[in-house]
């Protein structure tokens, strides 16, 4: 299964994470298919949260299930909304 989550960078004490996908059964800084994002707990605002948002709405829409730290980051992006209304289009087209 494939899955959106956070892998650990940073220095000891000094977390930074990196928004990736990769296979649920390997290690949480294992291997990785593509990084996605960037997260920095310690700002605040925009610059806290960097997102490639194509790439993104790609793997969701792959099946690729969030964390849900990972959900809720791109819930205050608005990018669950535009997934989830992509969704509803493609069901009306239908």
């Amino acid at each position: 299964m494939v899955k959106i989550r956070l892998t650990r960078t940073g220095r000891h004490k000094d977390p930074t994470y990196r928004i990736v996908v990769a296979d649920s059964r390997f290690a949480r800084d294992g291997r990785i298919i593509e990084q996605v994002g960037f997260f920095d707990p310690k700002l605040e605002g925009e610059k806290a949260v960097v997102l490639d948002k194509e790439k993104i709405l790609g793997w969701l829409n792959k099946g690729a299930i969030p964390s849900d730290t990972v959900k809720s980051i791109l819930s205050k992006n608005k990018i669950i909304a535009e997934f989830a209304a992509s969704k509803v289009k493609s069901k009306k087209g239908e």
